[in-house]
């Protein structure tokens, strides 16, 4: 019996490189009078498991009707053909794939229920294996978000995320680490506080992201000044050396199921404070991390908007890290406009340089953050006595000891960069005379999002005022930085459409 079904099984396609760029989704073409197709059932968006050479890939199946494909081959997208390690004509067999029974748990929460350690643990098991389609990511993304997540469920979350990667395990008994919750455009401290903090000897491997629903994460603004895609074995050599590193978290398997579900929520543009508590911590956890400063800004266009909130997020926060045994300091920062003068990497990274090469225009706010970060982590690593903290990191870049260790950084993640400048650029004019009396982060951010940022690096907004400035009617309130006219176009447009990114008033 199992010889005649072998014998039945379709016949293998021929595998052709289509140079189409899916970004993370495996996508493949087939004809649609294919006999694979016909014989298997298959049709647009049906999951397909593809094997060859010993490899095993899930896909999403699209179809055509044109002559891109002969009725033998199977078109494969740039995803796809990584992770398949197929050469080109290669026979690849298409099947459909075992149902992913773990899905069963996301759909319970949809109705309502809680989940346990064992529910978690085969739904990141399966994410971080490619098992889910992007609809299911969704589907448990929203799931978590309109019925959020309680106390238990985040630490089983933050559990299973942690253990369906890889550990980093460090010598000695102190390793820092810091995270903005995020909200605020332009507050790019970690370069600086990574910076701060080796050059006293402390151990801090940043494991950074990519912006999720901002301008800019910082492993995007580092990339600008050197490379951040390193792997575990040159994560260690950095930190053996600087005692210190900043790099993307998503090159190295430390919680990737979380860098999956991040890139669905980028796209949803949900950040639920459960799927951000266990994403936060999952990745702290993982790098080692034993004791942690987390910044919570709050302000009316921040993502925490009053400080009953802030609150509310740092026990949850605090109850998470004790969990895994943590140290942590929360510190609640002034959320009410955006730091510093540039958002977008780029433009975030020239301000990180000033401030730690003290150039005379460094902006004092980004400074200033950076050293009260820094500072908190100085006294929780046992390096500076309770409320000296920000005095010793101040004194730490006035001496210029954080800009010869940031550069040392740089260089053994692979050499110092300059970061890029935008081609083209178009000021925003104040329609009115008199004093800034907001700035809306949201608004603002999303403009830099429409000039190109985060994908072009040098995209983004350059602040020219800040809260409490007078200004004269004509008098430039930003500039907008783009790669490509159209960009800059688009981004225009949405300033002159009415959108009140700031508001001027007497």
């Amino acid at each position: 019996m199992k010889a005649e079904l072998a014998l039945q099984e379709p016949a293998p396609l021929r595998a052709r490189r289509l140079g189409i760029h899916t970004q993370y989704e495996a996508v493949v073409f087939m004809r649609t009078d294919c006999h694979v197709c016909r014989s298997e059932g298959l049709t647009a968006h049906s999951r397909v498991l593809l094997l060859a050479g010993g490899r095993e890939v899930l896909a999403t199946l699209y179809q055509v009707s044109s002559d891109l494909l002969s009725t033998d081959e199977i078109g494969l997208s740039e995803s796809a053909w990584s992770r398949l390690g197929a050469d080109e004509g290669a026979a690849v067999y298409v099947r459909h794939p075992e149902r992913v029974e773990s899905f069963s748990r996301v759909r319970a929460r949809l109705f309502g229920n809680r989940l346990g350690d064992q529910d978690f643990a085969p739904i990141l098991s399966d994410v971080s294996s490619g098992r889910y389609s992007d609809i299911e990511l969704a589907a448990f993304i929203t799931g978590t978000s309109a019925f959020p997540l309680d106390e238990a469920e985040t630490v089983a979350l933050t559990r299973s995320m942690v253990e369906v990667g890889d550990r980093l395990v460090w010598p000695g008994g102190t390793v820092v680490d810091k995270h903005c919750v995020g909200g605020l455009p332009g507050n790019r401290t970690t370069p600086i506080v990574v910076a701060i903090v080796a050059a006293h000897g402390l151990t801090m491997p940043k494991t950074s992201s990519r912006a999720i629903t901002s301008p800019a994460g910082t492993a995007d603004t580092m990339e600008t000044m050197a490379p951040v895609d390193l792997t575990i074995e040159q994560i260690r050599r950095v930190v053996e050396e600087e005692s210190g590193c900043i790099v993307w978290g998503g090159a190295v398997r430390l919680s990737p199921a979380d860098d999956v579900l991040i890139r669905v929520e980028r796209a949803l543009d949900l950040d639920s404070e459960g799927q951000l508590v266990a994403s936060v911590m999952s990745k702290k956890i993982a790098a080692g991390s034993s004791h942690l400063v987390l910044d919570l800004p709050v302000g009316p266009t921040a993502k925490i908007r009053s400080e009953a909130a802030a609150i509310a997020l740092s026990n949850r926060l605090s109850a998470v890290a004790t969990a895994f045994g943590l140290r942590s300091r929360i510190v609640l920062t002034d959320g009410a406009q955006p730091v510093g003068r540039g958002i977008g990497p780029a433009l975030e990274a020239h301000d990180v340089l000033r401030v730690l090469q003290l150039s005379a225009n460094a902006p004092i706010d980004l400074k200033e953050r950076a050293c009260a970060l820094a500072g908190a982590l100085l006294e929780l690593g046992g390096r500076a006595q309770e409320g000296a903290g920000q005095q010793l990191a101040a004194r730490t870049l006035e001496d210029g000891r954080a800009w010869a260790k940031f550069q040392r950084i740089c260089e053994a993640q692979g050499g110092m960069r300059v970061p890029p400048t935008a081609r083209q650029r178009s000021p925003i004019l104040a329609s009115s005379t008199g004093v800034v009396l907001s700035i809306d982060n949201r608004r603002i951010a999303k403009l830099a999002k429409l000039a190109g940022a985060p994908d072009a690096k040098a995209a983004g907004v350059e602040l020219h005022v800040r809260l409490g400035d007078p200004v004269a009617v004509g008098e430039a309130l930003c500039t907008v930085h783009a790669q490509t006219p159209g960009e800059l176009r688009y981004a225009m447009d949405y300033a002159s459409s009415g959108a009140a990114i700031f508001q001027i008033g007497d």
